[in-house]
C-alpha cells in the first residue's frame, strides 16, 4: 500500500495500467489528448507489479487497472474517469492540481 501511495504522488496525475489493457490505453490517450502527461506505471512491466496490483484491489479498484490518481488521491477506474469527463468535472479537477493550465 505504501508503494502505491509513493508512486501515485510522483506527479499530479498517476495512472496504474497494464500494457495489454485496452481500457488503460483509452484512459491514457484521453489524458494525453488534454495535454496532461501523467506518471504511467505499467504493472506488467515494473518490478513487483503484482504486489502493486493487489494493493490497488485492496483500495477498491476492481478491475485493478486502469487506476487513476489525481493529486495523490484515488479517483477510480475507466468508468469514473469517463463519467467525470462527460459531466465536465475532469478538466477543473486537473486544473486544481496543476496538471492542466489551459
Amino acid at each position: 500500500m505504501e508503494r502505491v501511495t509513493k508512486l501515485a504522488s510522483e506527479k499530479s496525475v498517476a495512472i496504474f495500467s497494464k500494457s495489454s489493457c485496452c481500457m488503460s490505453h483509452t484512459i491514457k490517450t484521453l489524458f494525453y489528448d488534454f495535454g496532461v502527461y501523467p506518471a504511467i506505471h505499467e504493472l506488467d512491466e515494473i518490478p513487483r507489479g503484482r504486489e502493486v496490483e493487489h494493493a490497488l484491489l485492496r483500495l477498491g479498484c476492481n478491475p485493478s487497472v486502469p487506476a487513476v490518481f489525481i493529486g495523490g488521491e484515488l479517483v477510480g477506474g475507466a468508468n469514473e474517469i469517463m463519467s467525470l469527463h462527460l459531466n465536465r468535472s475532469l478538466i477543473p479537477m486537473l486544473k486544481r492540481v496543476g496538471a492542466l493550465w489551459v
